[in-house]
């Protein structure tokens, strides 16, 4: 068995929240479809609270500047070496 959790797409999460703020039970929901509990509260929190369903970066600013970083040092890096073989 695999151990991926299963996708499901926006639109459809988006109908299940509608239907529970519709008044159908997360109970109801849940038998129906096949979901976790877990997940639709999660559906119905993340859309309520943002209006979305992406997912947060919780990393700092100094962490993103910190890959940025890396990412600009590598790509310097790869030039260096090109323009050494080059001369």
């Amino acid at each position: 068995m695999s151990n991926r959790s299963k996708r499901y797409k926006e639109e459809f999460k988006k109908q299940i929240v509608k239907l529970i703020k519709d008044g159908k039970s997360p109970s109801e929901i849940v038998k129906e479809y096949n979901i976790a509990r877990s997940t639709v509260n999660k559906w119905v929190k993340d859309y309520t609270t943002s209006g979305s369903f992406k997912a947060k970066d919780n990393r700092s600013q100094e962490e993103n500047e910190l890959i940025r970083l890396r990412k600009e040092n590598q790509r310097l890096k790869m030039e260096n070496d090109i323009l050494k073989q080059a001369a």
